[in-house]
């Protein structure tokens, strides 16, 4: 695990990079997305202290990396119109479905 102001993340959340180079206010989407769809409980509890309802609501309806469980369930807990979560678009299903047909 890697100590990242105040919260150690785990290495599975940022395979893809050094979790030491994270910044968290340059990465602020990157960060929620990853939490929100794999985060442990410790670590969603970090993440809605240190980042505003309003960064987190964005981030959920911009980005794209989300799975339908994940994206629903947040929406629900936001309180966000389905309508407004990008990944949950029927258009967006149907392009993703073209490249993972499962």
């Amino acid at each position: 695990m890697v100590k990242y102001k105040y919260m150690k993340f785990r290495q599975e959340l940022f395979w893809d990079v050094d979790p030491k180079t994270i910044d968290k206010n340059k990465h602020s989407q990157y960060i929620i997305e990853r939490i929100l769809e794999m985060g442990r409980k410790e670590e969603i509890k970090w993440l809605l202290q240190n980042f505003d309802k309003k960064t987190i609501k964005e981030t959920l309806m911009k980005r794209k990396g989300f799975t339908v469980k994940t994206a629903n369930f947040w929406r629900l807990f936001f309180n966000i119109p389905k309508n407004k979560i990008l990944c949950l678009s029927k258009q967006y299903q149907q392009m993703r479905k073209t490249h993972w047909p499962y």
